[in-house]
């Protein structure tokens, strides 16, 4: 090993060009592109772009796989994804430091995707097994009528770099529980981190989980190919546009996350140190770089001086520096993103808004994709407030009241998440039943729940990841229906002449 290397970065330069096929580290023969770390600009490896054949021989392993693990009993598949779960905790320290080192964000944000991950595959172990679909009082006496659920095949899941372990566990979990075969195309910012977390699933049938890195155009493969059956996809919406067309082509169930813009709603009942808190926590987690980060800040007009003044200290007062140190908030996952949120910034002054901290690179910080953490004023109809900025940014925008508030954050092609901080009840009916969104947090910003469906409406997407819903995303219904003796239905030809017109 060279002088002053982890293991770990050993192990990324000896994977660096490989997919994982049929449970194998594979070398492809495809071209390779740089993986920069954003801290610090060094390249600690290299993905590569799998070539047509390497793609088609992943989907045939695949569908093989996917024959076998269903043939297995619904408790041997449940013990089988316990093994999964233990095995990524087991390495979570390992696949957080990857994760850091590839995209920039805190070791402890790394750290807890590796075990949120494992939550989703305990989780989907069981109610799997709950139940494999329903009995139907019969239609006709003395039948059997019944609703059998079935996997899909081989899904695509096609996953972004914010949280690549996080929403691969998501949608893995629960394509394997239903059954089902699933191969992964990372974002090409990480596709070390996921192809080191392959090995917590090595002891599945050989093909069933695989990694197939590369850039648009192996996405593009995988979804269109004609022996896949299902996709999971999470990125903009003129790629998830693009893949839902692809997948139209032949009617394969699409699952589609596709950005946020959410809104967060402050008003005069809730306790300003504990909204500030909350606040920058959903505005800077991971860089901004969340589909459920606090976007746009609408804040009540009798404590909007109060609330800008408490958020810009918070933010201050984050430490920004190298994911693997003690920091708070990391850089940005490429030059190309910090670049696209400067541009951000920049209209949005340009616009009249008022720079209160941030809106620069940290001086004291002379590498790396870098941004402060940023808090603006702003107006309701500035640039910044449409759209999903994806960085550091918490625009805040004065309003009169609630039915303002609400009528805003309604303004948007976009409906994943929105928040509101209010301790008045009747405020919190009113922001949970009136917001459009998939999903509404009231004084407890950015939280999941295994058990509970995550998604959005609109241009946000389509379909729901967790919950019982996650499940049937990747399952379809089969209608049966037995009869227990072969006899001759009254309903059958010839019909009787009672039953023909009489003119």
């Amino acid at each position: 090993m060279p002088a002053g290397q982890t293991p770990l970065q050993q192990t990324l330069r000896e994977r660096s060009g490989h997919l994982w096929i049929a449970n194998e580290y594979v070398a492809s023969s495809g071209q390779r592109t740089a993986v920069v770390n954003p801290a610090t600009d060094e390249t600690i490896g290299e993905f590569a772009h799998a070539t047509p054949a390497e793609i088609d021989a992943a989907v045939a392993v695949a569908n093989r796989a996917q024959r076998d693990w269903w043939a297995m009993s619904a408790l041997d598949r449940a013990n089988a994804m316990h093994q999964i779960a233990d095995r990524m905790l087991a390495i979570t320290r390992t696949t957080g430091e990857c994760l850091t080192r590839e995209m920039g964000k805190p070791f402890r944000e790394s750290n807890w995707e590796g075990g949120a991950s494992a939550s989703a595959f305990r989780y989907y172990a069981e109610i799997a097994r709950n139940e494999q679909g329903r009995i139907a009082g019969p239609a006709i006496a003395g039948q059997l009528h019944m609703v059998m659920k079935e996997p899909l095949g081989t899904i695509v899941s096609i996953v972004p770099f914010n949280f690549p372990m996080l929403l691969f566990g998501w949608q893995a979990a629960a394509a394997l529980a239903a059954g089902n075969a699933i191969i992964v195309k990372p974002s090409e910012l990480t596709s070390l981190t996921l192809l080191t977390l392959m090995e917590a699933f090595d002891h599945l049938p050989p093909g069933l989980v695989q990694v197939v890195t590369g850039g648009a155009e192996v996405g593009q493969r995988l979804v269109a190919h004609e022996h896949t059956h299902g996709i999971a996809f999470t990125g903009s919406v003129p790629a998830a546009q693009a893949v839902a067309r692809a997948a139209s082509e032949r009617f394969k169930p699409a699952l589609i996350e596709a950005s946020g813009n959410d809104p967060f709603i402050v008003m005069p009942s809730a306790p300003l140190d504990a909204v500030a808190r909350g606040a920058a926590f959903a505005a800077f987690l991971n860089c901004g770089q969340v589909c459920t980060s606090a976007e746009r800040f609408y804040v009540h007009t009798d404590i909007y001086d109060q609330f800008v003044a408490a958020l810009t200290e918070q933010a201050k007062a984050l430490r920004i520096g190298n994911g693997l140190d003690a920091v708070d908030i990391g850089p940005m996952a490429s030059h190309r993103e910090r670049d696209r949120v400067e541009r951000i910034v920049a209209r949005a002054v340009e616009q009249g808004a008022i720079v209160r901290t941030g809106g620069r690179r940290p001086p004291h910080v002379t590498t790396g994709a870098f941004y402060e953490p940023t808090v603006l004023e702003v107006q309701a109809n500035f640039d910044i407030m449409h759209g999903e900025c994806f960085g550091p940014l918490a625009p805040v925008c004065r309003v009169r009241d609630l039915d303002e508030a609400i009528a805003l954050a309604n303004a948007s092609d976009l409906g994943l998440g929105a928040n509101i901080y209010t301790e008045n009840l009747a405020e919190a009916f009113r922001a949970v039943n009136e917001i459009e969104s998939g999903i509404v947090w009231v004084n407890t910003p950015l939280n999941d729940n295994d058990a509970i469906p995550f998604g959005g409406r609109k241009f946000t997407g389509a379909g729901r990841e967790l919950g019982a819903e996650g499940l049937d995303q990747f399952r379809r219904s089969k209608m049966v229906m037995i009869a227990p003796t072969a006899q001759s239905d009254p309903e059958w030809f010839p019909y009787p002449d009672g039953d023909a017109f009489n003119a």
